[in-house]
């Protein structure tokens, strides 16, 4: 089971930017599904998440209304709409497969490799 996120680059404040977790080896309908997300310096912090067997997402007040988890059926994957970036938002983002929409990090796993989200004029 491997997971691999993907989407990150340069966007200005303000601007929008999608990251997607690819699958291989599971299927998506089944785990839940968190977008995690770490900055410089600082721990790792739980974004959202997506349990598509329950029709179930949440999402960390800080992106709540700007952010938007979704499930792609056609590609697999699971995407974050990332909308009115901030530049507290650059982080280098991760996602990873767990038994409900767990906040804890410890909770999931496997976990892929991040891609790096920059919000930066």
């Amino acid at each position: 089971v491997q997971l691999q996120a993907s989407g990150g680059g340069l966007v200005q404040p303000g601007g929008s930017l999608r990251v997607s977790c690819a699958a291989s080896g599971i299927n998506l309908d089944y785990p839940a599904i968190g977008w995690f997300r770490q900055a410089p310096g600082k721990e790792r912090e739980w974004v959202s998440c997506i349990f598509p067997r329950l029709n179930t997402t949440r999402y960390a007040d800080s992106v709540r209304g700007r952010f938007a988890i979704s499930r792609d059926y056609a590609k697999n994957t699971i995407n974050l709409q990332m909308n009115s970036l901030k530049p507290e938002d650059t982080a280098v983002y991760y996602c990873a497969a767990a038994g409900a929409c767990y906040h804890h990090d410890y909770l999931y796993t496997p976990w892929g490799q991040g891609t790096l989200v920059t919000v930066s004029s």
